[in-house]
């Protein structure tokens, strides 16, 4: 079941639901009529290069906010 943007003009809400296809999905605030709007795009995946560089560049700036808790360095 796709997720979708939706816009209710009675009650002046967008909101997103989880719907069937076939299904006629009402406002869940005022069950009025709504419409489908246009989503923003998915952004693609970060590749484990942009990782690889954000981590380097936390790193050198004695930071290591960007590593899980097992990979940053043990302290005294």
């Amino acid at each position: 079941m796709p997720l979708y943007d939706f816009y209710c003009a009675k009650c002046n809400k967008t909101f997103e639901l989880l719907v069937k296809l076939s299904s006629t999905p009402v406002c869940p605030e005022c069950a009025g009529e709504i419409a489908k709007q246009v989503s923003c795009p998915v952004a693609p995946g970060q590749s484990a290069g942009i990782i690889a560089s954000a981590r380097k560049r936390a790193a050198s700036e004695g930071h290591f906010s960007n590593y899980k808790a097992s990979e940053r360095p043990k302290t005294k």
